[in-house]
């Protein structure tokens, strides 16, 4: 069985399963309450709510998995003809444009070395690497300069500054940057040696502002860690490859994410205004009317959180901070006509950052007491079983098209049972703070040194 045929199976079968299971929950919400539930108005009024939740949820998956399809099939098609075209060649490699990495760092003295060097290691003839010490307290900067004569292959410039946030210090590595393109890193990221090429090579298009990257955990040697490398796989890649068919991309990631300097200089490069700035940046490129398209062959590898402390207060951040450049762009919720399609990108950003975690965290509570007062289960299995093979299909067909271990489906049942309901109380309390206009700190992550 090819493999792409083994996809469209994959499709066909979430499609299968979800127009079943959504056929199952309205006979089953209507069949199994009994007559003391039903006969309650305000009981008939959330579990009609939670059905309409489910199945825009449902249609959610479908066209996310359907455009991501669609996109997965035009890069085979463009992978077909570069192929056709031969191996690069030292005279063509004269035409490509010059690039410059940018690496903020800061306290990333156990990882800096390994990001830089994944850097040197890079299949490109022509860049530079500017990493920009960001008022480290550790030896980060040290540890950076012992990089800088290490090979010919590209020039490596370490600068320092005094602390002022991850936007600034991109900022001030944008000032000194000499190639009209630029990638932006984090500093505890190892990126893939064909990152460049494969991302340089949609700049053809004069439309194309930036290109995201495929974020990948590379620390999987725990339950909480594997979770969340099918929580990239699943979530992020899988909106990101959907988002990509229409150009629409609405987080360009900080692990990795290539721009063309000309569309920074137009919006002004990063604002240190809030805790998700790369969030801020792509919407303000969307909004001046740059095409944003993802990349799934450029790879940067990420040491995630492995202790559920330390995820829940990453997920905190990036809730807030996803919540505060939304802000900056509320008028555009308000006037669908004027926005277009970046207005419905920003309804979709709010309905993925507070209406489902509420959802979810509701339908929880709400089937499990129907359950108790009632003694009703069959709701609350429905509820489970429906959430678990949306998950368990739609990782089955993610883990084919980015040919990721088949071993993380497993853990869609973990995401299901506990990890996603955390998170998304965190997500809730986030929410809440935010509204509230409760002050709070970035918060850096603890490295634990395994990129």
């Amino acid at each position: 069985m090819t493999r792409k045929i083994r996809i469209l199976l994959a499709a066909m079968v979430f499609i299968a399963s979800a127009t079943y299971l959504f056929l199952e929950v309205l006979a089953g919400w209507n069949s199994h309450i009994s007559d003391s539930v039903s006969a309650d108005p305000s009981i008939a009024l959330i579990t009609k709510y939670f059905t309409v939740f489910m199945s825009i949820l449902m249609m959610r998956y479908f066209i996310l998995i359907t455009f991501s399809y669609l996109e997965h099939l035009d890069n085979i098609k463009k992978h077909k003809l570069e192929r056709t075209m031969g191996e690069p060649t030292p005279e063509s490699d004269k035409k490509l444009p010059f690039i410059t990495i940018i690496v903020p760092a800061y306290n990333e003295g156990m990882n800096i070395q390994t990001a830089i060097r994944s850097l040197l290691e890079i299949d490109y003839p022509n860049y530079e690497v500017v990493v920009v010490d960001d008022g480290s307290t550790d030896d980060t900067y040290k540890r950076a300069c012992e990089m800088v004569n290490v090979t010919d292959k590209c020039v490596v410039t370490v600068l320092t500054k005094a602390n002022g946030g991850k936007a600034n210090a991109l900022n001030t590595g944008m000032a000194c940057a000499k190639g009209d393109f630029i990638l932006n890193m984090d500093g505890d990221t190892k990126l893939s040696p064909n990152t460049l090429r494969d991302c340089i090579r949609h700049f053809d298009d004069p439309k194309i502002g930036a290109v995201a990257g495929n974020v990948k955990v590379i620390n999987r040697d725990n339950v909480i860690t594997r979770v969340q490398a099918l929580e990239y796989v699943e979530g992020l890649a899988l909106t990101r490859m959907a988002q990509s068919y229409t150009r629409v991309v609405n987080i360009i990631p900080g692990p990795l994410g290539m721009f063309r300097k000309s569309a920074l200089r137009q919006v002004r490069g990063y604002d240190d205004d809030t805790f998700a700035e790369d969030c801020d940046l792509t919407l303000k490129l969307l909004f001046e009317g740059w095409h944003i398209i993802y990349e799934p062959r450029a790879i940067a590898w990420v040491e995630s959180p492995s202790h559920m402390i330390d995820l829940l207060k990453q997920r905190y951040r990036w809730t807030r901070g996803i919540l505060q450049a939304i802000n900056k762009h509320s008028w555009s919720l308000w006037h669908p006509f004027k926005a277009g399609v970046n207005g419905w990108i920003l309804w979709y950003m709010l309905f993925e950052g507070m209406l489902w975690p509420i959802s979810n965290v509701l339908g929880n509570i709400f089937f499990i007491w129907i359950d108790l007062k009632y003694g009703v289960p069959i709701l609350l299995a429905f509820w489970w079983l429906q959430l678990t093979i949306l998950d368990v299909v739609a990782a089955g067909y993610c883990v084919i098209v980015e040919k990721e271990d088949t071993l993380l489906i497993a853990y869609a049942l973990v995401f299901r049972v506990f990890y996603q309901l955390l998170v998304d109380v965190a997500k809730i309390l986030a929410s809440v703070e935010e509204l509230a206009g409760v002050k709070m700190s970035w918060g850096k992550l603890e490295r634990e040194g395994k990129l």
